[in-house]
């Protein structure tokens, strides 16, 4: 290439410029990040106590407490949704890989599972809160639940859609000579291909619905006490976490950085356990 050519030059030099304002945004947004976590580890690490297990989110000006009521009933609603959830995605998410370009309906299948994986979290709470919540005239686990699963049901569906198609025809068209049935070919032959990937995505959307907040104040709203009623307004971190934060009370505040700490851990678990020990590779 010479070197001398204005045109080279002129490219060299637009290259070498968006090379240098893209490292320069990275290092901003790494700093910021960087900012954040250290911000978080060093006040969640100094509010980490056995007191935050064992004790329930104290009364308006009590002082100590701790998270126990909060943790288990985010752990019953996450958990709730992710057993909901993961069936219906893959079941779903076959069909789409299947039959999803067959027919009309597979096509707003996944024009509606697009829209759903866009939509503000806010939203599905407000649909939920309008659909459910207004009817039973009660807020409750179950409809945290519900808000969670319709997050979680366009992650797993897209994740399943999308590794399923990287299953190569000549292993279908292997399976079909066999005379195996098409249920059967994609029950045992495509699916267990990728199951590493669909695990990867159920992972992510616990990993997605774990720190939403904002569906969860239309649903399952916040309960003092421990209970495990799943049909009765539920504890649960995000919702502590957002109303300790903005309390004027140091213990109230000092609970928020932990559950802060907790939700963050539990996410960057299971984002390293997505793409480490389950990280699908290319069927051949």
């Amino acid at each position: 290439m010479n070197t001398a050519n204005p045109v080279y030059r002129k490219r060299l030099l637009a290259h070498r410029v968006g090379i240098v304002l893209s490292v320069i945004a990275m290092g901003i947004g790494l700093a910021f990040l960087a900012w954040i976590l250290w911000t978080l580890l060093v006040n969640g690490f100094g509010a980490l106590s056995a007191s935050l297990f064992t004790g329930d989110t104290p009364a308006p000006g009590g002082e100590g407490g701790g998270l126990r009521n909060a943790i288990v009933g985010s752990l019953m609603m996450v958990g709730l949704s992710t057993l909901v959830s993961t069936p219906i995605g893959i079941l779903a998410g076959i069909y789409l890989a299947e039959y999803g370009d067959r027919n009309r309906f597979g096509q707003i299948t996944r024009f509606v599972t697009d829209i759903m994986l866009s939509a503000p979290s806010i939203v599905i709470g407000l649909f939920v809160y309008a659909l459910y919540v207004a009817k039973v005239q009660h807020f409750s686990g179950y409809a945290g639940t519900i808000a969670l699963t319709l997050i979680a049901v366009p992650v797993v569906v897209r994740t399943t859609d999308n590794m399923l198609r990287l299953v190569p025809n000549s292993l279908l068209e292997a399976a079909f000579a066999l005379g195996a049935p098409r249920w059967k070919v994609a029950m045992l032959v495509r699916l267990r291909a990728v199951k590493a990937g669909i695990i990867t995505g159920v992972l992510l959307a616990l990993a997605r619905i774990s720190g939403e907040t904002a569906p969860l104040l239309f649903t399952a709203l916040d309960n003092q006490f421990f209970s495990t009623d799943m049909n009765a307004p539920l504890a649960n971190l995000p919702s502590v976490i957002y109303k300790f934060a903005m309390s004027p009370y140091d213990d109230w505040r000092s609970l928020a950085w932990g559950g802060a700490l907790l939700v963050t851990l539990t996410v960057l678990f299971l984002n390293i356990l997505s793409r480490t020990v389950f990280t699908q590779k290319t069927p051949r």
